[in-house]
């Protein structure tokens, strides 16, 4: 009996050798030789490298980081290249694999030294493993997907693939170009277009129905803002369909990831243009409702003064909160605020100093709309120059001169400086003509002519608070009259002066006797007499005549 089990372990022994003696099976035997460029030493570089081949549509070099030895030989090239592009397929849109997460070194996971996991994908209510596995050739360790893994690619394509597998030519399927094959190609082509035109569409259809909701109100502020939707409304509708349309597409995670930030990026610059629309039709309405309500015009401007500055707050920090959220999309801008704001202090300092004036200037304008030393449509004497204010934003002020000039001031100046405000309170103003005559003029007579003046010939301009004629001043030569009248504002006092300065010297001149002369007089010279001599007689004879 011990004789028997030694033969039988003697034999084992020999075909144990035997065996050990025979090559081993090459992995994917059935495959050409693989690049010796190719890296499959560890997880990293196997799901790199696949990744890498499959995106530029080099199927057939991914089919070396799978385990296909399952497939017979002859069947392995076409069938490894088949299923390394439905598994580039079912990773792009179903995982999105962290390459930082697999191990780069050669034994992989020690708590797992022959599988890493990649992820797992939900199939039929259960959770699938895509794992990489290592195995031997040539007494080399090479990872690849594990044949488990490699046995449910076609499930997987089947639930998560594209459908248009089924109808479209082969063609649409050979290659790539850029990363895409040519039925995403086609499919991008189609989407692009569908969702521009559903976009346009859904567009008019909702401010068609927006418009009749707003008629059924008394107020008109609904009507404008439905209105102001026209353009702002299209882009939201065009970036869901983008990122809907797009998400069929199986695209790679990087270009689908570039499409859904076109789309988030649109969404943003609507919201922003709406806002923007909104401030201007709100301020309108709420500019044109106070024109037709109130009786002060003061008030009227001081309203528009402040709507014109609060918009143009509202409309900068809408910029830069929409261009803040359309940079914070990308990873570089948000590590560059991270480390700004690690170094907030000096970063702090450095900023202020450089914007000092710009800040300045911003708070001026919120100043000046608050505290309104000037506002809109105020009559203003600056530098010498009389005109009204035409427009004011945040950082200047735009004066319309009389003569069609256009003044620009920084707002700063209005703060700093002082100037005249000619309809602060109200617009209505006393004007001054002065006029010199002869002292012999009639007083009373120049007082009737300024009230036949003031009602009669100038009746529009007066507004008949004023008129009054007084000797202001009495020269060596001359009097210095002044007739003082009123008027409702600026421009009507610059024409009524103007009218009553002409009408006056008219009147004076068909009175010549009441205009300045010189008068020359002639009288005569005393005698000065010489102190008389001690012997001589005393001249007792009168004066003669004197001129003067």
């Amino acid at each position: 009996m011990m004789h028997t089990d030694g033969r039988a372990w003697m034999a084992l022994l020999v075909m144990g050798l035997v065996l050990g003696a025979l090559p081993s099976q090459a992995l994917n035997s059935g495959l050409p030789p693989p690049s010796a460029a190719m890296d499959r030493q560890t997880p990293h570089a196997t799901a790199q490298g696949f990744l890498s081949a499959a995106h530029r549509g080099d199927y057939a070099t991914a089919a070396h980081y799978l385990d296909l030895d399952f497939i017979p030989k002859a069947q392995q090239p076409e069938r490894g290249a088949q299923l390394a592009r439905r598994l580039k397929f079912v990773l792009d849109r179903k995982l999105s694999i962290d390459l930082s997460a697999l191990s780069k070194a050669p034994e992989g996971d020690p708590a797992d030294p022959r599988f890493d996991l990649v992820g797992t994908i939900p199939l039929d209510g259960a959770n699938v493993s895509v794992r990489l596995q290592r195995v031997t050739q040539d007494g080399a360790l090479l990872w690849v997907f594990s044949e488990s893994t490699v046995r449910l690619v076609d499930p997987l394509f089947e639930a998560y693939g594209p459908r248009v597998a089924e109808w479209l030519p082969p063609f649409f399927f050979s290659g790539t170009v850029l990363g895409l094959e040519p039925w995403q190609w086609l499919g991008l082509l189609v989407v692009l277009l569908a969702s521009v035109g559903l976009a346009l569409l859904l567009e008019k259809v909702s401010l068609a129905f927006g418009l009749r909701l707003a008629r059924w109100t008394q107020i008109e502020l609904d009507d404008q803002l439905v209105a102001a939707g026209k353009g702002p409304l299209r882009l939201p509708f065009f970036a869901v369909l983008l990122a809907v349309g797009t998400s069929f597409l199986l695209l790679p995670r990087p270009t689908q990831t570039v499409f859904n930030r076109v789309s988030y990026s649109l969404i943003i610059v609507a919201v922003a243009w709406f806002i923007l629309r909104f401030l201007r039709v709100f301020a309108d309405f709420i500019q044109n409702r106070v024109n037709s309500e109130s009786r002060d015009p003061a008030r009227a401007r001081s309203l528009r003064t402040q709507f014109a500055v609060l918009r143009a707050v509202f409309e900068a920090a809408t910029y830069v909160v929409a261009a803040a959220l359309l940079l914070m999309q990308f990873e570089v801008v948000r590590n560059v605020g991270v480390s700004l704001l690690a170094s907030a202090g000096i970063a702090g300092i450095v900023i202020g100093l450089a914007a000092q004036k710009s800040i300045a200037t911003l708070l001026a304008g919120i100043q000046l709309s608050i505290t309104q030393p000037v506002r809109i449509g105020d009559q203003v004497v600056v530098e010498t120059e009389f005109g009204t204010v035409e427009e004011i934003t945040l950082t200047y002020v735009v004066l319309r001169v009389w003569d069609q000039r256009r003044m620009v001031i920084p707002i700063t100046y209005f703060l700093d400086k002082p100037f005249q405000n000619w309809s602060k309170v109200s617009p209505e103003l006393l004007g001054a003509v002065t006029l010199q005559v002869d002292y012999s003029t009639d007083v009373d007579a120049l007082r009737g002519e300024l009230k036949r003046i003031l009602d009669h010939e100038a009746k529009a301009l007066w507004d008949g608070r004023v008129q009054t004629v007084v000797v202001l001043e009495a020269q060596d030569r001359t009097l210095t009259i002044r007739a003082l009248v009123s008027a409702a504002n600026p421009d009507k006092l610059f024409e009524l002066r103007a009218l009553v300065r002409e009408k006056l010297v008219i009147f004076l001149r068909n009175h010549p006797q009441w205009l300045p002369f010189t008068r020359t007089e002639s009288r005569q010279a005393p005698v000065v007499q010489a102190d008389p001599q001690p012997d001589a007689p005393q001249d007792a004879s009168p004066p003669g005549p004197r001129t003067s």
